[in-house]
């Protein structure tokens, strides 16, 4: 079994989740390593300094996996796709995790901190355990992705 080490970010309205999550994943077998980017408290503060953190994470291969967390999900998931090779799915529920994974080999998911716990469980578990398809159409596209991102889409 591939040991997986995990990354996670949040703002206040996110920072309960985030804290009950790390708890859960801490007991998992499979995860090696939980890196907690933030924020550290309810006190209101802004996603994208934790995002900011995360992405260093990812970017440097400090995480195999994002987790972010913020009041809609989508500020926070705006925020970490501005950085160069993290790419973050905002996703509502397991089944979206599989496809983000499947057809965009996303790094990265966000959610909202309304999300139940047990559907973030959900999500996480699917999210990190779902493999890219590597098929040709959905490469394709991706590589089109990061032809934008380099600025060198024509």
């Amino acid at each position: 079994m591939k040991k997986i080490k995990l990354g996670f970010a949040s703002d206040h309205r996110g920072y309960e989740l985030k804290e009950k999550l790390i708890n859960y994943m801490k007991k998992q077998e499979d995860i090696i390593d939980i890196t907690d980017c933030g924020t550290n408290s309810i006190e209101s503060c802004d996603y994208p300094d934790f995002a900011y953190l995360l992405g260093k994470e990812l970017q440097s291969g400090g995480v195999d996996f994002g987790i972010s967390i913020c009041g809609s999900g989508i500020g926070i998931s705006i925020a970490m796709n501005k950085m160069k090779g993290v790419y973050c799915a905002k996703v509502n529920n397991a089944l979206e995790a599989s496809y983000t994974r499947l057809d965009n080999n996303t790094n990265c998911v966000a959610f909202s901190s309304n999300t139940s716990l047990p559907e973030a469980i959900k999500i996480i578990d699917t999210f990190i355990h779902t493999e890219f398809s590597n098929l040709e159409r959905h490469q394709k596209r991706i590589d089109k992705v990061k032809k934008i991102e380099e600025e060198l889409y024509d």
